[in-house]
């Protein structure tokens, strides 16, 4: 793909900033401990704890295989724990330490800077048109 044609594409560009995004995390994150994977998930985990790896897999739409490494990785780290699930015996719930709801005030605001630097030469309605413009693209591409 020529250079011209990089600059006008969709999913190159995404994919670019998409890796960009990435990078400026892990760098603000990796002073807490966290890898960006793991950012993810205690994400969700922040919004509802003791939810499954089935239902974490499928709100952040990554690997089962992907999901267990990154668990066992935060169980060691002691950032969560797991336990049985009262309402099926084959599943276990995933629990957020006190470290990992320490850690949120802290890793939500280093977020905060990496996008707030990504969009610092947006004017508000830039912003928000480019934020539902993502959306939309999101929504298609789930199609």
């Amino acid at each position: 793909m020529s250079d011209f044609e990089k600059t006008r594409s969709a999913g190159y560009l995404a994919n670019h900033m998409a890796r960009l995004f990435a990078h400026g995390l892990a760098e603000r994150i990796r002073p807490l401990g966290l890898a960006p994977a793991q950012f993810m998930t205690l994400l969700e985990l922040w919004r509802e704890d003791g939810i499954t790896q089935r239902d974490l897999v499928a709100r952040l739409d990554v690997e089962q295989a992907t999901m267990a490494n990154t668990l066992k990785r935060m169980e060691r780290d002691g950032l969560i724990t797991r336990r049985a699930h009262e309402g099926d015996a084959r599943a276990r719930t995933i629990h957020l330490t006190d470290r990992a709801r320490d850690l949120q005030p802290a890793a939500e605001a280093a977020a905060a800077s990496v996008n707030a630097q990504a969009v610092k030469d947006l004017s508000e309605e830039e912003r928000v048109a480019f934020v539902a413009a993502m959306h939309k693209v999101i929504a298609a591409l789930k199609d």
